[in-house]
């Protein structure tokens, strides 16, 4: 499908990676059409599970290795404009409410972006992702109809499709397919098995399938109640 225009793109995201494997060929797609990208990076994913074996990072020296790996990332993908936002990863979901509506308000008015990339609410798995995912739908559902920008929504819990049908936006990236690559390699602190682990089932014959390295897709949201 051909990109939509856009004015501007806020990305909405919990942890660092969360954009690469969902969205990095699309950012890096748009970015190439010159469009503005900013990310909101929620956490530092400082209680991310991968330290290596044999370890390559305490749970004190991950946190600056994974903003490290994020800007890498947004290297990558073209995005300028980064924030972190400050949030501790695996807190997200015991915030208040209000709090991170006026995150994500704050930013909408900063920037008037025409899209939103962010997680589907009720099909994002991890609870960070939950949280993140009502603060950003419950801020745009709180605006005037008119101004309200469209979201992409990413789900991948395993009932997504059973309840919400086939995703109705599938974006061809096989063109920025070796970007996406890549802003999955910065993120290696997280995702070095998984690379690692497709390179021994290729050795074995049995490589994973890779489609989704060449499309990504979305629930397109406009809401409008």
């Amino acid at each position: 499908m051909t990109l939509q225009p856009q004015r501007q793109i806020l990305v909405v995201f919990p942890h660092p990676d969360d954009e690469a494997f969902s969205s990095a060929g699309t950012i890096r797609l748009y970015r190439n059409m010159g469009v503005p990208v900013t990310y909101a990076c929620l956490t530092l994913g400082e209680m991310g599970r991968n330290l290596g074996n044999p370890p390559f990072a305490t749970r004190e020296s991950l946190p600056e290795i994974r903003r490290e790996e994020l800007k890498a990332a947004c290297e990558v993908m073209g995005i300028e404009d980064l924030r972190m936002m400050g949030l501790r990863d695996k807190t997200v979901e015991f915030e208040d409410d209000e709090k991170m509506v006026k995150l994500v308000k704050d930013l909408i008015d900063e920037l008037n972006p025409s899209l939103i990339i962010t997680f589907l609410p009720g099909y994002a798995v991890h609870p960070d992702h939950e949280a993140t995912a009502r603060a950003v739908f419950e801020t745009v559902r709180r605006m005037p109809k008119g101004d309200r920008p469209t979201i992409y929504a990413v789900g991948f819990a395993n009932n997504t499709i059973a309840d919400n049908g086939e995703h109705n936006l599938q974006i061809d990236v096989s063109s920025v397919k070796l970007d996406k690559v890549k802003a999955l390699q910065a993120h290696a602190s997280q995702t070095a098995w998984m690379i690692e682990e497709n390179a021994k089932r290729t050795d074995d014959g049995q490589p994973m399938s890779d489609s989704w390295l060449h499309y990504e897709r979305f629930y397109v949201i406009n809401l409008e109640d």
